[in-house]
C-alpha cells in the first residue's frame, strides 16, 4: 500500500512517515502544499494523510481539487485547529477522517487501515485463503494456525495480492503499492519477492504468472 503524507511541520512530518514504513507501507511525504497537489495530478495512492495548514496551498484546496476531478483516494486530514468548523468544512467537501491534534500514533494507525479497508470495500483486515489466514492489524501470517515469519516488504507484497484476489497486478500496479519515490527497486525487485513468497508457501498458495499480465493469488490445489 502507498500513501501520501502532506505535513509542513518538520518533526511531526518524519514521525508520521517512519510509523508508517515500519508498519511495511511505501510512503511518499511532502511538506510544501503546492508541490503536493502537483504530484497528485499524475501519481495516485492508497491513501492520503493531510494537514490542514500547509504553505502555499492549504490541506482543504487539495482536498477539494481532488473532489473535483472526480478522485476519490481515502483522505485523512490532520489539523491543529480546535474549531469544529475546520473538521465540518473538510467533511463536507469530501474528506474521509480527521484527527485533531496531538493525537495517538495507535489511533493514526487505526484509522488509517479503516481507510484502506472501506477503499477496497473490507469489513475486516483478517483474510483466510485455503489453510492460510492473514491478519493485518497485528501483522501475523499463519498457516494451519504455525506462524510464518514474513519481512515487512514480502508481508505488505503478499496483503497487495490478497486483496486484490480475482484479478491480475502486473508489476508496475505492485511496485506503485510496494516502493515509494525514495526507493531505488532495481527491474526484478519484484520477481526477488514474488519468488521468496512462493518459496514459503510451496503448497498452500499459488502465485500465478500471467504472460504480459503480472500475477495473481490462489489458495494450492493440495491446499485445502
Amino acid at each position: 500500500m502507498r500513501l501520501l503524507v502532506i505535513e509542513d511541520d518538520e518533526h511531526l512530518g518524519r514521525a508520521i512517515a517512519d510509523c508508517l514504513r515500519q508498519e511495511g507501507y511505501a510512503i511518499d511525504w511532502e511538506r510544501n502544499g503546492a508541490e503536493a497537489a502537483s504530484i497528485l495530478a499524475f501519481q495516485s495512492y492508497d491513501a492520503i494523510v493531510v494537514d490542514v495548514g500547509l504553505p502555499d496551498l492549504d490541506g482543504i484546496a487539495i482536498l477539494r481539487g481532488l473532489r473535483a476531478r472526480g478522485d476519490r483516494t481515502p483522505v485523512l486530514v490532520l489539523t491543529a485547529r480546535a474549531a469544529v468548523d475546520d473538521r465540518v468544512v473538510a467533511l463536507d467537501i469530501g474528506a474521509d477522517d480527521y484527527l485533531a491534534k496531538p493525537f495517538d500514533v495507535r489511533e493514526f494507525l487505526a484509522r488509517c487501515r479503516a481507510l484502506l479497508r472501506r477503499a477496497k470495500g473490507e469489513a475486516s483486515d483478517r483474510i483466510v485463503i485455503g489453510r492460510m489466514v492473514f491478519d493485518g492489524i497485528a501483522k501475523i501470517v499463519t498457516v494451519d494456525n504455525t506462524q510464518m515469519l514474513l519481512p515487512n516488504r514480502e508481508f505488505r507484497l503478499l496483503e497487495i495480492l490478497l486483496r486484490s484476489k480475482g484479478r491480475m497486478l502486473d508489476k508496475d500496479q505492485i511496485a506503485d503499492q510496494l516502493f515509494d519515490f525514495d526507493h531505488d527497486a532495481g527491474p526484478n525487485a519484484i520477481e526477488v519477492y514474488i519468488a521468496r513468497l512462493r518459496k514459503k508457501f510451496a503448497g498452500v498458495l499459488t502465485i500465478r504468472t500471467a504472460r504480459g499480465l503480472g500475477y495473481a493469488i490462489e489458495p494450492a490445489d493440495d491446499a485445502a
